[in-house]
């Protein structure tokens, strides 16, 4: 008789987060914001999983499959993984360095931009590596990573290997810099590339390692770092080339008024304007922080289809203002969750980013208007739809993805929270995973990653980010 390979029972289920509809909102809410549905969480339910999959879901009066394994959930709460839309996991290396923790962005940047120079495919393979795990770790089960400094070839194939090593979905996004301090830029000239060697690299890595078929682990985007450091002319190409190989394409956008004033001086307009002059106003493209936008830019951004990451710990961090997700969702714009690098944020932990959002739009639109499932909807579907990958990730539905966190129910931390399991995880905590899986793959086990190489791991990359801070 057929069995499923993974039964997980005695769950609060959270198949799909709803945002729920404030009472008062207005005639530009979209499905977005569609009303809760109690019927996409389920009290003492269980989920089966198969081939990867969500094979089925049902409550506990209802059959259950057969299954290879039974893990009992003790009443915790299940979510879909989260999806980290943002990220620069090179900077681990550099993680709360000392010379630049305090200043602006733009000063941070300049700080360590020498220091990144030394990056090499063994450096990109364990930072990777431990990103990934640390991840994990917080509950999240598909990341994208922005990785735009390239002073040796082939960095992002390392970190593929990293990847495929632990089962990690992911999205390899090839960044580019072109612009170094010698044209007026803020890198130097050893981090940039020239738009050909960019191009060609990036028609390597669609064609190696982006798998656009259902259930694939690997897709790659491209990602042109930032308007003041690569040129109008590799952003142009880079949208054609996107097109021509149907790819999603990602940049930093309006993340600090130094900005705003950078472009004004050099291209005589501002950056969203910018952004639709070079042909990327689109809907294949997300852009990371989009903290400054005008209310017309946001709509016409909205309108073209293009979509936003929130990165709450980074825009704290950075003492500035942060994106504003309740209205660009009550635009129509996707709006996702990522964690950022260790040049403005120094933890990857999903479940603090999606704590922040939360915060964040309390603080910016009082308690009634943003609840934990408005921010556990930007973590999933909203992300999902960032990467363009919301077919079937950021849910659990039959035929989904089994990208799946089993969450902690920590005795301190969680006593007294009885009367709703998704608030309680939110506002309680620190929240932490004890069963992830991805794609079906056990790959944290009552809090314990599965992780052969770990270890060596860890050491391995100790000696690398000291020897990059000059510390050994």
């Amino acid at each position: 008789m057929f069995a499923v390979e993974t039964l997980i029972t005695n769950a609060y289920l959270v198949l799909e987060a709803s945002s729920e509809v404030p009472p008062d909102a207005g005639p530009e809410m979209t499905q977005v914001q569609a009303a809760h549905d109690a019927g996409r969480e389920i009290d003492g339910g269980w989920i089966a999983l198969d081939q990867g999959r969500v094979h089925s879901v049902g409550a506990a009066a209802d059959p259950q499959p057969q299954a290879q394994r039974t893990v009992d959930a003790q009443g915790r709460l299940i979510t879909p993984g989260l999806i980290n839309t943002h990220h620069h996991m090179y900077q681990n290396l550099t993680r709360a360095y000392a010379p630049a923790v305090n200043g602006s962005l733009f000063q941070w940047l300049t700080t360590l931009y020498p220091k990144w120079a030394a990056l090499d495919q063994e450096s990109v393979y364990l930072s990777t590596y431990i990103a990934a795990a640390e991840l994990i770790r917080g509950g999240c089960t598909t990341s994208s990573d922005h990785m735009y400094v390239h002073p040796q070839p082939r960095l992002i194939d390392a970190q593929i290997r990293a990847v495929e090593e632990i089962g990690f979905r992911f999205m390899a996004n090839r960044g580019s810099m072109t612009r170094s301090v010698e044209d007026g830029g803020l890198p130097p000239a050893s981090v940039v590339q020239d738009e050909e060697t960019i191009l060609e690299d990036s028609e390597r890595l669609i064609a190696a390692w982006h798998d656009p078929s259902p259930g694939a682990m690997t897709r790659v985007a491209l990602a042109p770092c930032s308007m003041f450091s690569v040129t109008e002319d590799i952003m142009r190409e880079t949208a054609l080339l996107a097109e021509k190989h149907d790819v999603r394409l990602h940049t930093h956008l309006a993340e600090d008024r130094d900005e705003d004033t950078y472009a004004l001086e050099v291209y005589g307009r501002r950056p969203v304007e910018y952004l639709e002059d070079v042909g990327w106003a689109t809907d294949r493209t997300w852009v990371a922080h989009y903290v400054y936008g005008s209310q017309e830019e946001s709509r016409r951004l909205a309108a073209a289809g293009v979509s936003a990451t929130q990165c709450p710990s980074s825009n704290m961090i950075l003492c500035g203002d942060a994106a504003d997700a309740k209205t660009l969702r009550s635009m129509g714009m996707s709006i996702g969750i990522g964690c950022d690098g260790s040049a403005s944020a120094d933890s990857a932990d999903l479940w603090q980013e999606t704590r922040g959002a939360m915060l964040l739009g309390r603080l910016k639109h009082g308690p009634a208007l943003f609840s934990a499932r408005d921010a556990l909807n930007m973590a999933t579907r909203g992300s999902a739809a960032n990467l363009g990958w919301d077919d079937e990730l950021g849910r659990l539905r039959p035929g989904d993805c089994a990208d799946l966190v089993v969450w902690e129910s920590a005795p301190l931390t969680q006593l007294g929270s009885f009367t709703d399991p998704v608030e309680g995880w939110l506002r309680s905590g620190p929240a932490r995973a004890w069963h992830t899986f991805i794609g079906g793959r056990h790959v944290l086990d009552s809090g314990e990653l599965q992780l052969a190489a770990l270890e060596e791991n860890i050491v391995g990359h100790s000696r690398a980010a000291r020897a990059m801070q000059g510390l050994s």
